[in-house]
């Protein structure tokens, strides 16, 4: 059930046990992929969680922008800081609350990792609700390096809009490619920002694409959400 497709009637009288607020990104992904892959990868695993989920479940509506200043060179990447992120999500996360108490936080970018996992902490020891962090990319466990607009995200998407993935750039991407999520001296990450170590912009090769493997990351994080919201609901 999409929230933003319900009546209040309906969303009053819906009985779900849990709500998903899915939260991600307008930034960079590489020259191959679109700036919006965060927020449509936590959007899809939103609903398909919500359909494996032996249960009711709600979908809210996306939250497009998140902690992603590290991006700021590549044009087209919009951020906000870690402040702003926490009081602007911790408000949506309270107000769904209201109706539904339980809330898994779908979340598509590691930037907001941190930011949810204490937000998410704050709202539950408060009493506003139950709030629980999920990040779908810590859960799958496929045959290519995660990366950032690599193999993987970029098999996502494939599977899901591949009209938005220019397959023609891939190459480019993989001569521009970063190795590493840093520059790192004596074990120390140095670097700041992803244009001190990828051109391109993205980590990973993404010529490891394919719409069959986004497929299946698409099902492993949806029956992992599913788990998790049953997790939460018990609570």
């Amino acid at each position: 059930m999409k929230l933003a497709e319900m009546s209040w009637t309906d969303a009053r009288d819906a009985d779900a046990d849990v709500a998903f607020l899915p939260v991600g990104s307008t930034e960079q992904h590489g020259p191959h992929a679109p700036l919006g892959v965060d927020s449509l990868s936590a959007e899809a695993i939103a609903e398909a969680g919500a359909e494996a989920y032996d249960g009711e479940a709600v979908v809210a509506p996306a939250i497009p922008v998140g902690v992603a200043e590290e991006h700021r060179a590549f044009d087209g990447t919009m951020w906000v800081s870690e402040d702003a992120f926490r009081a602007y999500v911790g408000d949506a996360v309270r107000s769904l609350c209201d109706t539904v108490e339980r809330v898994v936080v779908v979340n598509g970018h590691g930037g907001n990792t941190d930011a949810l996992r204490e937000l998410c902490g704050r709202i539950t020891r408060d009493g506003d609700g139950y709030a629980v962090p999920f990040t779908w990319f810590d859960v799958v466990a496929p045959d290519v390096p995660l990366g950032h607009g690599g193999a993987v995200e970029t098999s996502l998407v494939l599977h899901l809009r591949p009209d938005l993935v220019r397959e023609e750039r891939f190459d480019e991407a993989r001569e521009g490619m970063g190795e590493r999520f840093g520059v790192f001296v004596d074990g120390t990450n140095v670097a700041y920002d992803f244009d001190e170590f990828t051109e391109a912009g993205n980590i990973g090769d993404p010529n490891e694409a394919s719409a069959e493997l986004g497929e299946e990351l698409l099902a492993e994080a949806a029956a992992a959400l599913a788990n998790v919201a049953a997790a939460t609901a018990e609570r």
